[in-house]
């Protein structure tokens, strides 16, 4: 099994073991730390303390959310060990300034500081040996689900050519592409299979876990009897757009149709969802807004400072949100005061010249975007969604890109799943691709993807990806 859903969303079983492996790494540390420092399990304090064990937990889990801020669950992290080890050490940094406020706020809690020193030691070390071992272990084929692609047409060849890297296959290998009958080959014919054995046959001598239909016209030559041989023999058998799905984190749009999105389990709406939602909308605003408060003091005063008390410091937008109803988004103005002088909407460009000195920082750090705060406690947005657009490119995208009203199907968000996966769109083809996005997050959206977003969005803070 190379992935399962937790709430709708599709998390991949070896980063999710992995995970579990290391807070038991973060718990026994914190025992080796303890003995370490006072040859005892069980040190004696002066006051009270939360039993070891749950002191262990709690710094364990602390770090771990660490590590997914800083990308280190990610099966497509493509820097190497030492870039690896800079995340770790990142992460460790974040991790003990968390628990040291837990500390101050709740002394039962406190880890000695000689105890919390070793801890850390110990575990970076422990970690540092078992991610060696692990990025190795899990591009093994043997770790990984052998899938077997029914089809070697264009919808077959999609596999082929948008998941060609070693980190986009980790999780599973492909033993080849079945050719169907009439179907005209598109994929290299190194990989195309041929054989007079029957499906399950086939499958069953080469040990195929999962079989991914991928066929361009089923209404011919489809081989259901087969299918269903395999399916009671306990081969999974999944569509080329669930594989996708499951695999990339997004919808493909070519490969969509309106079938799909009818009989898969998804793009649901219930009344619970909808209070819950609201109800961590405004915890998460204000929490934010009580953290925030600093930077957006600093950057009023730096707003002034380049341009004089009498610049304006915020500008209101008009962005299409929920169900296609216009609101004003709120937003620290990064342009100079004539950025559309002409009247017409632009896109943001890299390097845009518009963009002020302070503007610049303020964009890549999205400092930018704090004004929201106000609209998500007005309503008008979520915390987590679709990026908001200009009812202008709204129009325009609508009538070029399909499916793309239906990103309006839940409100828009500051934080985002496609802002996660790709870089800021600045292009009707980019508008393409962050749909791709969009729509996985309309299909599989709860608490759980919104809590997980939220803390991976931490990376694209701190080191400004995707921000122009």
């Amino acid at each position: 099994m190379s992935s399962i859903r937790i709430f709708k969303h599709h998390v991949r079983v070896p980063y999710l073991l992995l995970g579990i492996f290391e807070l038991c790494l973060f718990v026994l540390a914190t025992y080796l730390g303890t003995y370490s420092r006072f040859g005892t399990f069980d040190p004696i304090h002066s006051e009270p303390n939360t039993p070891l064990i749950f002191r262990a937990i709690l710094l364990g889990t602390v770090f771990i959310i660490s590590m997914i801020a800083m990308g280190l669950y990610q099966a497509r992290l493509r820097e190497g060990f030492t870039g690896m080890l800079i995340r770790a050490a990142i992460s460790f940094i974040f991790g003990s300034i968390i628990l040291s406020l837990c500390f101050f706020l709740f002394p039962s809690l406190l880890i000695g500081r000689g105890v919390f020193i070793l801890t850390v030691l110990f575990t970076f070390i422990s970690i540092g040996v078992t991610r060696f071992f692990f990025t190795r272990l899990v591009d093994e084929n043997i770790l990984k689900r052998q899938v077997l692609v029914l089809g070697a047409g264009h919808r077959a060849n999609n596999i082929a050519q948008r998941l060609r890297r070693r980190t986009d296959r980790r999780g599973f290998n492909i033993v080849g592409y079945m050719h169907i009958a009439d179907e005209e080959d598109i994929v290299n014919p190194d990989y195309i299979l041929n054989s007079t054995q029957s499906l399950v046959e086939f499958a069953n001598a080469h040990n195929i876990d999962e079989i991914v239909v991928a066929v361009d016209d089923r209404r011919r030559n489809f081989p259901i009897n087969d299918l269903l041989d395999c399916k009671l023999s306990g081969i999974d058998v999944v569509d080329v757009l669930t594989f996708f799905e499951r695999e990339t984190g997004k919808i493909e749009l070519d490969l969509l149709h309106p079938s799909w999105i009818i009989f898969s389990d998804g793009f649901g709406q219930s009344n619970l969802r909808v209070y819950s939602e609201r109800a961590f909308d405004i915890f998460a605003s204000l929490t934010l807004l009580a953290f925030a408060w600093p930077f957006i003091a600093i950057t009023v005063v730096a707003i002034w400072l380049e341009e004089g008390f009498k610049a304006p410091l915020m500008y209101k937008q008009k962005r299409v949100g929920l169900n296609g109803k216009t609101f004003n988004v709120l937003k620290f103005r990064s342009m100079r005061i004539d950025a559309e002088k002409k009247g017409k909407p632009q896109w943001a460009q890299q390097n845009d010249p518009r963009v002020t000195r302070v503007g610049k920082f303020i964009r890549k750090y999205r400092i930018d975007e704090l004004p929201q705060i106000f609209n998500v406690l007005r309503g008008d947005m979520g915390f987590v969604g679709p990026r908001p657009e200009r009812p202008e490119f709204v129009h325009q995208l609508s009538d070029k890109i399909p499916y793309y009203n239906e990103r309006h199907r839940i409100k828009p968000g500051i934080a985002g799943w496609a802002q996660l996966c790709y870089p800021y769109g600045a292009s009707d083809k980019d508008a393409l691709h962050k749909l791709q996005y969009d729509l996985y997050y309309v299909k599989n959206h709860s608490l759980f993807l919104d809590i997980l977003i939220l803390i991976q969005t931490v990376e694209v803070i701190l080191f400004g990806k995707g921000a122009r």
